[in-house]
């Protein structure tokens, strides 16, 4: 039973390196089972043994991805002295440089951007929206705490500074995986953190 198991968890592990080389190359909508099932050299019967469809191979391989670890984040930004927009801006940017140099990282979210919201792929749309609303909820919350210790300019407003530092991390990086790669996301992103956080600073000019 233990060696049955250890080749079940080694097959499909097997189809999900597969699935990610097909769903790259052709795109979730243009790739079937039948070309994950012939890529991972299996029949189509295995695959239908691990995975429902398309939509469970992807979801699969997004939950493949090492997530930062969000809970050190959490109790770090729950201390009581903590300098807020320090925090947020280093781990922006820490994001941005895992993402630079992780391929695995890029082919995945490449497959995630690319792909369809309707049918039976709708269920990946909605699980990215609730990771969104997620991530939304904690950086609304952190800017607040900045504004209740008098970090953050009078010109934003908690949700319009989690809003804004959202926007230009997703634009970063659907721009650069989606059209060739074509600036240095490490360090120009980082350049364009930085500049960002100096107008979120208390110091910044309100008007």
């Amino acid at each position: 039973m233990r060696r049955t198991k250890a080749e079940a968890k080694e097959t499909r592990q097997q189809i999900l390196l597969a699935a990610e080389k097909v769903f790259y190359e052709k795109g979730v909508a243009h790739a079937s089972m039948e070309d994950v099932a012939r890529a991972a050299g299996v029949t189509r019967g295995a695959i239908y043994w691990h995975f429902a469809n398309r939509a469970d191979l992807v979801l699969e391989l997004y939950d493949s991805l090492p997530l930062p670890q969000e809970d050190l984040i959490a109790r770090e930004l729950e201390a009581e002295n903590v300098d807020v927009l320090a925090v947020l801006e280093r781990v922006g940017k820490e994001w941005l440089e895992l993402l630079a140099g992780d391929e695995h990282r890029q082919r995945i979210l490449s497959i995630l951007l690319r792909c369809d919201a309707t049918g039976e792929f709708a269920r990946i749309s909605e699980r990215q929206n609730d990771i969104d609303d997620e991530h939304m909820q904690t950086l609304e919350a952190a800017f607040a705490k900045a504004e209740r210790q008098g970090q953050l300019c009078a010109c934003w407003t908690p949700r319009s500074a989690a809003s804004m530092l959202r926007w230009v991390i997703k634009g970063l990086c659907s721009e650069w995986l989606l059209f060739g790669r074509r600036f240095d996301i490490a360090g120009e992103g980082k350049e364009a953190l930085r500049r960002l956080f100096r107008t979120y600073g208390s110091h910044a000019p309100s008007g």
